[in-house]
């Protein structure tokens, strides 16, 4: 047994399945409320702790901006509470895309816990929508997104105001998949070390680091990790949860997941429901090595497609920008400005 493997033993990791929230951006938010609480059935077979439901940019992101989803967040929330004897339900919602009634909605409907999302540097948006959470009696988790955007100091500050308005429990995201093991333990032990609540992980496999970085994090002392059936996720996708069922349980850590259910979930119930398959290609690489937000890959090839442009060229010009998420509508202008420089450019002789 190695050094990793004994600080292992006994240690609980509670899971967080996305699959029913980042995944809908693998079907362009097109799960219907019937394929939803199929999914959400057999993740509380398996005793996954948490089961995220919401549009893929959280609640109230049913829009132009975002895409349109099969149907409204009441529908969903209302297809899985009744399915649900194991799990909890949960829902998140960024402040600005979703609102304090929608919250409210949510939890008349159900749901037991929220993730208050915010960019990195914002966590100070987030205050009413935590206080009102906590004023209703739900579990409330701050989640700083697109956190390989600032250092680890700087992260600490934004989890210490979060912490401060009453979150339960910090998260941090690698939103883009572009941060590699040493980042997230940077992150993670610093965090550990200074906060009062317990620290959350949630990864991307842009570069092919979403597990190896969900391990990494448990190592460094995060007690809440993200993971998603078959990987399903924006880009590349998230840490796929069966694996890191497999993997933990490896190593010795405890989650209280039936390994054997979480397979059967995914092969049974989300794999029927996937568009394409959860894959790195060559635009959610670029996606990582660039540092954009992974929930821009669809919006980006469409983009690309419209306007003949190499979408991997539109994201290293998104990235170059630093756009962060709710700035989708870039693309469009991203690309129009593309187009404007490559009309201009004198034409090449011979």
């Amino acid at each position: 047994m190695n050094n990793g493997e004994a600080a292992a033993q006994g240690r609980h990791v509670t899971l967080i399945d996305s699959s029913l929230r980042d995944g809908m951006h693998a079907v362009g938010h097109q799960f219907t409320p019937q394929d939803a609480a199929a999914v959400a059935t057999a993740l509380d077979k398996a005793h996954v702790p948490y089961i995220e439901v919401s549009h893929g940019d959280g609640l109230g992101g049913s829009s132009f901006n975002y895409g349109f989803a099969a149907a409204d967040d009441g529908s969903y929330l209302d297809a899985v509470s009744r399915v649900l004897t194991n799990s909890k339900l949960t829902v998140l919602l960024i402040p600005g895309i979703g609102t304090k009634t929608d919250l409210q909605m949510a939890r008349d409907r159900g749901a037991q816990m929220v993730r208050i999302a915010t960019h990195c540097t914002e966590a100070d948006i987030a205050e009413q929508h935590i206080g009102l959470a906590k004023s209703l009696g739900m579990e409330v988790v701050g989640f700083l997104m697109t956190a390989h955007m600032i250092g680890p100091q700087e992260l600490l500050a934004q989890a210490r105001l979060m912490q401060g308005y009453g979150a339960d429990v910090i998260y941090f995201a690698d939103s883009a998949g572009s941060m590699v093991p040493k980042d997230i333990t940077a992150r993670v032990e610093l965090l550990k070390s200074e906060l009062e609540v317990p620290i959350g992980v949630h990864t991307h496999h842009n570069l092919g680091m979403a597990v190896a970085n969900a391990l990494a994090a448990a190592d460094a002392g995060a007690t809440y990790l993200d993971g998603c059936l078959l990987g399903a996720g924006a880009g590349a996708g998230n840490a796929q949860l069966e694996v890191l069922v497999a993997v933990l349980d490896r190593l010795g850590y405890e989650t209280g997941v039936d390994l054997y259910g979480a397979i059967d979930a995914a092969q049974q119930a989300l794999a029927p429901l996937l568009r394409r398959p959860q894959v790195i290609d060559g635009v959610s690489l670029i996606l990582g090595y660039a540092g954009v937000y992974s929930s821009f890959l669809l919006h980006a090839e469409r983009a690309a497609k419209r306007y003949d442009l190499d979408a991997r060229d539109l994201l290293v010009e998104l990235g170059r920008r630093k756009v962060v998420g709710g700035q989708e509508d870039m693309i469009e202008a991203v690309a129009l400005e593309m187009i404007a420089a490559r009309e201009a450019a004198p034409a090449r002789v011979g």
